[in-house]
Parts: structure tokens; C-alpha cells; sequence
């Protein structure tokens, strides 16, 4: 994501390296090149002209502290304007209404279905109940794709197959929710290859209908600024609240993300980073602003991991690493939760400093494939007691994986040193514990 922007913005901040104070010739200079990687990123051209302007403005305006350089004053600007571009804040979404209705618009092949789902998963860890509508009468496969993540998920969904009127099947679908306990309605609609008349008219009868909370417009990133000027065309006869950018895990250039914003004046609220359907993201501006800069994003990937934290098990874990229990099969499910973060090539860049180490790297989805292969060809037994693998089970679990006796051995020494250094940190807790009482005694003698 956005891997030739940042390179290009790296560069073009490399123009003031070393110079002790801005001045108005390199700053006009690095903000040429900043335009130029806009440029570059399919960002639209008025929109890139009025960003490094105000760039260069707040930039002349500012004296160089002692502490940073002209480079990381002009990055820090230059952050803080793609924040502002972006829409400044996180909008999130409208979840009033009993039920929520969501409409969705969008273009064929956008992702739009495959968000619904994503969205109706987002939806349920907010704690509400979901429905899922196939208002796609064209396309018999739309519905059947909507059936199917259904299923996947176990969410509902609403469809009447022999029913022509996306406008009857919205209406029945909220009457439904509101007999059956459902607190929210994602109405998937039909799109086309292009925008047309009959698809405008169709799609603006079924919100004036329904009435929705949130009217939200599905793009894919990847077309760039066809992108926006289709989300242009919806918002002019829709009126909708929000963008949503698909495929953003595709696009190395990010132009949408960047001129939607400032064209359409609509917020962008989620963005999808993949296919899996935990592959979800609020738009956050100042944390896409950081991951463009090649600054990382903490915040999203704390929030990615507590998604998938539950605190039973942690605490469950937390008296098998203290008792030295710790196996092969709670190694196996912390992988589960690491691989429902989502892509890891996304999930390093995320880390301050990694994401540029990395970005030459091929990092394969299937990253824990072959530590997968290997526990799953263990007994229960040694599955559980690690320590009783000696070397001919070792032999026996290389050909059971189809892995060789180096990765057996390398697997089980990285596993040794994890439980060690786990244990480790499980007595420091205890010993600070014991400290922090001892400290609360001597108090009370006082």
C-alpha cells in the first residue's frame, strides 16, 4: 500500500537533508517533488497543487527549532496537511435506528458484496445482530455470494429470488428485522459496469423507501481517479455519508484514498485491506498519513490484535506459561489469531521503521505454513509435552510435514527459547509483585 508514494516523498524530503535552515528556494524545491509524487499516485491535480501549497505556506511560516532539522519540520507538515486531506478525523458510522439500515452503492466489481459481509462482521463485535439483503436482481450469482458468506460467517441473510423489485425486498427485509430481533440491515444493491440512468433511479427509489442511516459508496481503489469521479457522479444523485476504498492492499499508489476526500467532500469511513472478512479497517487520516510517510501505525495494529484478544484465554494461558505448561497446541492458536490480523507484509509496515527494511521483502500470506504443517504432524502427547520430541520423532515429524530436519530442529529450539523467555517474564511479574507488597508493609510499619 502506497509503496511508490512513500519512496517518492522519501526522496523528495532528501532534498533538504543536511541543510541547517529552510529556506524559500529548497523549500519550493522538495515541494515540486512532493506534487511530482502526487502526481504519480493518480491524485488530482487541483487537489496536489492546493496540498503543496499550503505545504510551502506553513513551511515559510515556521523558524527551524534547534532540536529538528528543516527535513523533519517539513515531514511533520507534510503529515499533518495529508492528515487534513484525508478528512482530518475518523468519521465511523451512524449506528442509530432500531434497526441500523445500511445502504450499499457502488460500481460491479468494486467489492461491494464482499463488504456487506465484512461490514456485517464489524457490525457484530459492536454488538449488534445483522442482516444481510440481496437486493441484486440482475445477477443471480450476487445473491448466491451473499448466501455464501452468510453461511461463512453465521449471519442471516434476507432474499427473495423470484421477487423484481429491489424496492419491495428492502421494505420486507427491515419489516423482517423488526419481527425477528435484528438491530441492523445491510442492504446490498446492484451495480453495473458503468454508471447509467436505469442503475441511478433504481438505487435512489430504494433510499427514498428505506430511509437509511448510512448511505455508503464502495469503490475500488485500484481505478484511481475513476474512482472519484464515480463516487462524484453517486454523491450528486445520492447525497451519500461515506466512501468506502476496497482493495487498498492492491494499490501501490493510493491516489483515491488521497483526492476522494477534497473532490467528493464526503469522508472515507472504512477501508478493506484484503479478502478475509476480519480484512477491515476504520479510516483513521492520521494514521494513513503516518503509513504514507513510512512512520508506521501502532495504534491500528494494537487495535487489530485487542480484536482478536479474549481475556478467558489469556488468562488460561497465563497459568499454563506460569506452571511451564505452555505447548504446541496454545502455539497453534496463537498463530490462528496472528493470521486473523490480517496480511503480514501489512502488519510488519505497520511497525515504525519496518515497513521501509521490509518493503523489498516478498512476505508469503502463507507465512506459518510450514510451522502449521509441522505441529499438526505431532501426537497430542507430544503436542503437550514438548520435551519428550527426542531425535527420531524429530525424523518422523520432517517426513509427516514434508519439512526438513533442520526446520524440525530450528522449530523446536525457537519453541524452547519462547517458553523460557515467557517464563522468564511470568517470574519477573511475580517478583515485582512481591516488591510492590513488601514496599505496602513497609508503609503500614511507618
Amino acid at each position: 500500500m502506497f509503496e511508490n508514494l512513500n519512496d517518492k516523498l522519501e526522496r523528495a524530503f532528501k532534498v533538504l537533508k543536511g541543510q541547517g535552515q529552510i529556506t524559500e528556494i529548497n523549500v519550493a524545491e522538495t515541494t515540486k517533488e512532493i506534487r511530482k509524487a502526487l502526481l504519480d499516485a493518480d491524485v488530482n491535480y487541483k487537489t496536489a497543487k492546493d496540498f503543496t501549497d499550503r505545504v510551502k505556506a506553513k513551511a515559510l511560516g515556521q523558524d527551524v527549532l534547534t532540536s529538528i532539522s528543516p527535513g523533519q519540520l517539513l515531514t511533520k507538515i507534510t503529515h499533518d496537511e495529508l492528515a487534513e486531506l484525508m478528512g482530518g478525523q475518523s468519521a465511523g458510522i451512524n449506528m442509530s435506528g432500531n434497526p441500523t439500515v445500511v445502504l450499499m452503492s457502488g460500481l460491479q466489481g468494486s467489492g461491494k458484496t464482499t463488504f456487506s459481509g465484512k461490514l456485517a462482521n464489524y457490525i457484530r463485535k459492536k454488538g449488534r445482530r445483522p442482516l444481510l439483503v440481496a437486493c441484486d436482481i440482475y445477477r443471480p450469482a450476487a445473491i448466491d455470494q451473499l448466501e455464501t458468506l452468510g453461511k461463512q460467517l453465521d449471519i442471516a441473510v434476507y432474499s427473495e429470488r423470484e421477487n423484481k423489485d429491489p424496492v419491495s425486498i428492502a421494505q420486507n427485509a427491515i419489516a423482517h428485522a423488526k419481527q425477528h430481533g435484528f438491530t441492523a440491515v445491510i442492504v446490498d444493491t446492484a451495480g453495473r459496469l458503468a454508471v447509467d440512468e436505469q442503475m441511478m433511479a433504481e438505487i435512489a427509489r430504494v433510499k427514498k423507501a428505506i430511509s437509511p442511516q448510512e448511505t455508503l459508496f464502495v469503490v475500488d481503489a485500484m481505478t484511481g481517479q475513476d474512482a472519484v469521479n464515480t463516487a462524484k457522479a453517486f454523491n450528486e444523485r445520492l447525497n451519500i455519508d461515506g466512501v468506502v476504498l476496497t482493495k487498498l492492499d492492491g494499490d501501490t499508489r493510493g491516489g483515491a484514498a488521497l483526492s476522494i476526500r477534497s473532490v467528493v467532500n464526503k469522508p472515507i469511513k472504512f477501508i478493506g485491506t484484503g479478502e478475509k472478512m476480519e480484512a477491515l479497517d476504520e479510516f483513521h487520516p492520521d494514521r494513513m498519513a503516518g503509513r504514507i510517510l513510512g512512520m508506521g501505525d501502532v495504534v491500528s495494529l494494537v487495535e487489530r490484535a485487542q480484536e482478536q484478544f479474549d481475556e478467558k484465554a489469556a488468562r488460561e494461558l497465563n497459568k499454563k506459561i506460569a506452571k511451564d505448561q505452555f505447548g504446541f497446541d496454545d502455539f497453534l492458536e496463537q498463530i490462528g489469531q496472528i493470521k486473523k490480523m490480517g496480511n503480514m507484509k501489512d502488519l510488519m509496515g505497520m511497525i515504525p521503521g519496518v515497513g521501509k527494511a521490509i518493503k523489498n521483502i516478498d512476505i508469503p500470506d502463507d507465512a506459518f505454513k510450514g510451522i502449521e504443517a509441522i505441529i499438526q504432524s505431532m501426537t497430542p502427547e507430544e503436542r503437550k509435552t514438548p520435551t519428550i520430541i527426542n531425535g527420531s520423532r524429530r525424523a518422523r515429524l520432517a517426513r509427516g510435514s514434508g519439512r526438513s530436519i533442520e526446520e524440525v530442529n530450528k522449530l523446536m529450539k525457537q519453541f524452547d527459547e519462547m517458553r523460557k523467555m515467557m517464563k522468564m517474564m511470568g517470574d519477573k511479574t511475580k517478583m515485582q509483585n512481591m516488591m510492590r507488597q513488601m514496599q505496602q508493609m513497609q508503609g503500614m510499619r511507618r
